[in-house]
């Protein structure tokens, strides 16, 4: 039997009050606790979602420079610095993260811990009566694969040995679900709960879809008014294919412009190169020019050059169940994304936007130039999107469905 099945009996003496929901996180979007992917955005959504259900929520956010506790708009935040050891530093680590995890279940100050599978954190972490649950947002063996390229024994291992560990198991699609169990030859059953994104946060946009008539070059200010990137520059994200992309379109569509926002990654495969730089040689000149790389930025400056693109681009070969899709739909924006796996439990392809494979460059380019030319279709495509991510994606929504899986695995004493 598969642990998702495997109910656990609360005892005669019942834990009372509030849920006490914890996550295990090496990261979370706060200036406290340093730089931030698509794993702290996914938690933070869900642990407001959480919030507003009556649950008390707790993020354990390791590898810190100190430990430290502080509170986030209702969410407390505790900071776990690494153990420093030689040798001993990675297995005293987890220790120390086991030892809080005990004492605040023994508190009465958490009822269950989530983890993400990347690198399986919890692969040696055992508590002595909190459930740990694993959330699928892509382990390092998945993105490997996906992104061909081989994956660390060591990593693999680990992660491997924290599902078959784990009380409970969620995956954010079907896709990744059942793409782990290949990897890791597993036959596990997963409750599958898409990430979320927090609808308040879009309600007040205002949807644009004016194409400008003229290149708009380098510079905030103006509002670019085009195609939108936004995400880390890398490979895996088909950052690679993009130039070739936009190349076409601009043979098409000479007043096209592409912002780019997110930090430039390095390439492992061609000796950490970085990312950016290789894609500047993939355009043309004439595409080059039209081109704007903002880097990184706050995330509240991310959600003005949504409001501001006419459609969003998403050439990705690796992800799990994207949040900065679901961004991208929550604020009415056709997508032109990757036909890969776990898009189509995202978008309808022709309904909420375009699905094509990044590499088929043509296809891809007149797609986008589709919707550049016809601004109804960026309309309806935007509508659709909004409703699919209110329905399926909104943090109401998904707290709901988290919230009574976790109800299923809380041992009550």
């Amino acid at each position: 039997m598969s642990t998702i099945n495997r109910i656990l009996t609360p005892s005669p003496l019942e834990r009372v009050g509030v849920r006490r929901i914890a996550f295990l996180s090496p990261e979370y979007p706060h200036p406290k606790t340093g730089n931030s992917g698509g794993i702290g955005t996914s938690i933070k959504n869900l642990a407001q979602g959480l919030l507003a259900q009556g649950c008390a929520v707790r993020i354990l956010v390791y590898g810190q420079t100190a430990d430290a506790v502080f509170e986030d708009n209702g969410i407390v935040v505790q900071q776990i610095k690494n153990v420093k050891l030689k040798g001993l530093s990675w297995c005293l680590t987890r220790k120390k993260m086991e030892l809080i995890i005990n004492e605040l279940y023994a508190n009465n100050e958490i009822d269950l811990v989530e983890a993400p599978d990347w690198t399986g954190i919890t692969s040696f972490i055992k508590p002595k009566k909190c459930p740990v649950v694993i959330r699928l947002n892509g382990s390092d063996t998945y993105f490997c694969h996906l992104d061909q390229r081989p994956v660390k024994w060591i990593n693999k291992f680990h992660e491997k040995r924290a599902l078959q560990n784990a009380n409970g198991l969620i995956s954010v699609s079907q896709f990744t679900a059942n793409l782990t169990n290949r990897l890791f030859n597993l036959n596990k059953e997963f409750t599958i709960i898409p990430n979320a994104v927090d609808m308040s946060l879009f309600e007040n946009t205002v949807s644009t879809v004016t194409v400008p008539s003229e290149p708009v070059q380098s510079t905030v200010e103006a509002g670019v008014r085009g195609l939108l990137y936004f995400g880390t520059l890398i490979r895996k994200k088909g950052l690679l294919e993009l130039p070739f992309i936009f190349n076409k379109v601009i043979a098409q569509h000479p007043t096209a412009q592409l912002m780019l926002v997110g930090r430039d990654a390095p390439d492992i495969i061609s000796g950490n190169a970085s990312t950016w730089t290789m894609m500047q040689a993939l355009f043309s000149p004439t595409a080059l020019a039209n081109v704007t790389y903002l880097g990184g930025v706050p995330y509240g400056e991310i959600i003005k050059h949504i409001e501001q693109a006419t459609l969003c681009v998403f050439p990705t070969f690796a992800e799990a169940l994207p949040v900065s899709w679901l961004e991208a739909m929550a604020l009415q924006k056709p997508v032109v994304a990757s036909n890969i796996g776990w898009a189509t439990e995202m978008i309808e392809d022709g309904e909420e936007g375009f699905l094509v494979n990044p590499k088929d460059h043509e296809n891809y380019a007149n797609k986008i130039v589709t919707l550049l030319e016809n601004p109804e279709l960026q309309k309806q495509f935007g509508m659709a999107a909004k409703q699919k991510v209110a329905q399926k994606f909104s943090t109401e929504v998904v707290a709901k469905l988290s919230m009574a899986f976790y109800e299923s695995l809380i041992v009550k004493i």
